[in-house]
């Protein structure tokens, strides 16, 4: 049965007069991959962020599972499972690749203890394991983060969100600075983490967003302009207009 598990009601962010986002209601179901595309300043970002608390509503209200998270901290959504990953990678670039995504399990199920070894946590290290198997990064586990390629990191950061157990995924520019080749392997890890988890992306590459989106919300001037089908959406005339360049 399909459930929806993010729902934002009239969501406005203003920013001394201007409106970054414009009454925004949408629903997110965990049933079908959405994305969101717009041109540059549409808004995408400023709606990330007011979905992880990174900003707060001007007006309008945002329900994860069912519970108002409208007025709790960055940390407390994500403690409810609502992860994001980042456009810029954002790694422990000195740490292994195992450790990064240990820390990741650990942060979400444990509490810090300076006085033991973090080897000793067996569940945050299975989990960790588990995770890097699926995404086919278990053989790079003892490698240095810096020492990846490109690819590999952004690979290693969904490994590190999919480490704390979420419940949806925000995923920002997932194939950005990607070659051809790694852009089809990363479709291909979203396609699968999709099958398990819900996920919510921000993508600049229209083939992309073709190819992985069930529904796509489109953005303009922080209003939604379509949130539809990918056929629906190449076929939308306003979006043609403002998001494609078609007259």
């Amino acid at each position: 049965m399909t459930e929806t598990v993010l729902e934002t009601r009239g969501l406005v962010k203003d920013f001394g007069g201007i409106t970054a986002t414009n009454d925004v209601s949408v629903s997110f179901s965990d049933d079908e991959l959405h994305a969101i595309i717009g041109p540059n300043g549409a808004g995408k970002t400023t709606f990330f962020n007011l979905l992880t608390g990174t900003l707060t509503p001007t007006e309008g209200s945002i329900h994860f599972l069912g519970e108002d998270i409208t007025a709790l901290s960055p940390d407390e959504i994500a403690q409810r499972g609502l992860i994001r990953s980042y456009q810029v990678t954002q790694l422990f670039e000195n740490l292994t690749v195992l450790e990064n995504v240990r820390i990741a399990a650990q942060s979400r199920h444990h509490s810090y203890d300076l006085w033991h070894d973090a080897d000793s946590l067996v569940e945050p290290r299975e989990r960790a394991e588990s995770v890097l198997d699926r995404l086919d990064l278990l053989h790079k586990r003892d490698v240095i983060a810096a020492e990846l390629s490109h690819g590999e990191q952004r690979v290693l950061e969904l490994a590190i969100a999919l480490g704390t157990d979420p419940k949806l995924l925000l995923l920002d520019e997932p194939t950005a600075g990607m070659s051809p080749e790694e852009t089809a392997e990363m479709i291909h890890i979203i396609d699968d983490i999709a099958e398990r988890v819900p996920i919510v992306l921000v993508e600049h590459k229209m083939s992309v967003v073709m190819e992985v989106a069930d529904r796509i919300l489109v953005l303009h001037n922080g209003r939604a302009i379509a949130d539809d089908t990918p056929a629906a959406v190449r076929n939308n005339d306003e979006v043609k207009r403002v998001y494609l360049g078609e007259a």
